[in-house]
């Protein structure tokens, strides 16, 4: 078993609370300091790692992007019947919106400031997959006539917007976080019901 020296080990401490800070509390503008601070290092440390606070953002947007990259390749390629596989991803997203639940918002925040993952040949190679089992699945009656883009649409939709909405949610419908767990719990069936006829 590899052992991880002092270095790697500050370094990815550092990672690990630049993520939780971004992606569990929202806390977007996190200064070096902050982050330093709740690493329990010396804020040096993150220059001498990373060079900047941009630069250790864009490493964990990058980490992040990977996660959700191989997450949804290993569900899309797996053994599972076509239905299965929606219903995993949709369990996935919200088990990863549990942990992180400021992640999804984080992601869309930097695909609108034009910070996009590069992996063209994966993200193709993902959906074309997809879209031959979406085929054989519609003509075997389990989905209404459509584009395979507007099921995308509508299954992202229906995933995400609980998701990235969930602050104002909890905020406007007076909501605990047990209570909008149990909200989000629910929503594998109403969402499944959604997509497929039968």
């Amino acid at each position: 078993m590899a052992t991880i020296n002092k270095d790697e080990a500050t370094e990815q401490l550092i990672k690990n609370t630049a993520k939780r800070l971004v992606f569990r509390e929202g806390k977007f503008n996190a200064t070096t300091q902050e982050i330093a601070d709740a690493a329990g290092v010396n804020r040096t440390l993150i220059n001498y790692y990373f060079r900047s606070r941009d630069n250790l953002f864009d490493m964990v947007f990058k980490d992040a992007k990977n996660k959700e990259r191989e997450r949804t390749t290993s569900i899309i390629f797996s053994e599972l019947p076509f239905k299965a596989k929606i219903a995993e991803f949709i369990d996935n997203s919200f088990e990863m919106a549990k942990s992180y639940p400021y992640m999804e918002m984080y992601l869309v925040t930097q695909f609108n400031q034009g910070c996009y993952y590069q992996d063209e040949e994966g993200m193709g190679k993902i959906i074309k997959k997809f879209y031959e089992e979406f085929e054989v699945a519609m003509e075997e009656g389990l989905i209404r006539k459509m584009e395979p883009i507007q099921f995308i649409i509508n299954m992202i939709s229906l995933i995400s917007f609980p998701i990235t909405m969930r602050p104002l949610l909890q905020k406007t419908m007076h909501l605990s976080d047990e209570e909008y767990n149990r909200i989000l719990k629910d929503r594998k069936e109403i969402i499944m019901n959604a997509l497929f006829i039968k």
